[in-house]
């Protein structure tokens, strides 16, 4: 592989590390407040019960923090394909509660995510893992 393709994979996995993050934490905590008036593709949330709604708050917020925060600080960088990972085996039973309620664009909107993942693993596992200090 090219240094040139190296450095735009290792910027592509920042850029998806980034959106992932945010997209997973602040998904985590709307588990926790469920506010009214959520969009149509998201009223499955009305149906989880209480502890359901915690466990996958808590996964979702540690996965978002996990996918950025190791890797910024540097501190313990090989957590983040961790972090991708672990979020990657929460998609296929998200995708199992979406196909029980017959949400395909969510069951798609699982597996495109479970890719942009592997891609995230892929890079900071293979590719360009980021260096401890």
């Amino acid at each position: 592989m090219t240094r040139e393709r190296e450095n735009a994979m290792h910027r592509t996995a920042w850029g998806l590390q980034i959106f992932l993050g945010i997209y997973f934490v602040v998904t985590g905590l709307i588990h926790f407040v469920v506010p009214e008036g959520l969009p149509a593709p998201m009223e499955w949330m009305y149906d989880l019960s209480t502890p359901l709604h915690w466990i996958a708050g808590l996964a979702e917020i540690a996965g978002g923090l996990g996918l950025v925060l190791p890797a910024a600080t540097r501190t313990a960088p090989r957590l983040t394909p961790l972090a991708a990972a672990g979020l990657i085996l929460i998609m296929p039973s998200a995708a199992g509660w979406h196909a029980t309620r017959g949400e395909t664009q969510s069951i798609v909107g699982n597996l495109v995510v479970a890719a942009l993942l592997v891609f995230v693993v892929h890079v900071r596992a293979r590719v360009h893992p980021i260096e401890a200090r």
